[in-house]
């Protein structure tokens, strides 16, 4: 953990939490050698303690952006939530039928830059993701666009993984070995993506090319959530995974 960890990497959350254990299970022997594409394991534990977060806010019967204002600590990470919010429009969004948002928000390893995502997902026959509001914290920031283009093409990365890749294999070997077979996201179902930087010359400069994707992935299931009433349990969130988690 140290260096950032491997499958727990953000597996602790940066929420304040009185009884909390964390358990890594390595798997040993699998018929197909596996590894990660991209982020490691904070893509799923992001998404998973957002998932949480927003479920114990529905519960105590709390807007989720409010709820996780009030467990963190962190004040860089209360800074990026307020403004991916506020660029959202969050506090004065108005619900329509088939629409939803959400949110998500990590430090990256929680050690690294700190990413907010707000997400707009329209429900039809499958799920599209038509809007990202995207605050970040890298320190100093030395190259604004270079920074706000890391930002942004992590979060499209995250809307692809959340909407449509999925490695496909049989028992021998992974089928979907070309791009006809392995699905992502086409240009024509880009979202709209807004990015905002805080900076803080006074801080060290951190790298930025992960630090959005588990939280856009995070924000896209809150969103369904909204919109279908729906928590999605499993990726990618296709209308076969949604009617399951629905049953």
């Amino acid at each position: 953990m140290a260096a950032g960890g491997g499958a727990p990497r953000n597996g602790v959350p940066f929420y304040r939490i009185p009884a909390l254990t964390v358990e890594t299970t390595r798997l040993l022997e699998m018929p197909i050698r596996t590894s990660a594409l991209r982020g490691l394991g904070a893509t799923l534990n992001v998404w998973s303690i957002e998932s949480v977060l927003d479920e114990a806010a529905a519960l105590a019967g709390v807007d989720p952006v409010e709820y996780r204002l009030r467990h963190l600590d962190d004040p860089r990470a209360i800074a990026v939530l307020e403004r991916a919010a506020a660029m959202a429009g969050w506090a004065g969004r108005s619900r329509r039928e088939g629409w939803g948002m959400g949110v998500g928000v990590a430090r990256y390893k929680n050690s690294g830059a700190w990413a907010a995502v707000v997400a707009e997902v329209e429900a039809r026959e499958r799920i599209l993701c038509r809007r990202l509001w995207i605050a970040g914290d890298v320190g100093e920031v030395v190259n604004p666009d270079g920074v706000m283009n890391q930002y942004e093409g992590g979060a499209i990365h995250g809307t692809s993984v959340a909407l449509l890749e999925q490695v496909a294999f049989d028992r021998r070997t992974v089928t979907s070995d070309t791009w006809e077979s392995y699905p992502i996201l086409r240009f024509s179902e880009v979202p709209k993506v807004q990015v905002e930087l805080i900076d803080r010359p006074e801080q060290p400069f951190l790298g930025s090319g992960e630090a959005s994707m588990a939280p856009t992935i995070a924000a896209i299931a809150g969103a369904i959530t909204e919109a279908l009433g729906i928590r999605p349990r499993a990726l990618p969130f296709t209308p076969d995974n949604l009617a399951k988690a629905e049953a």
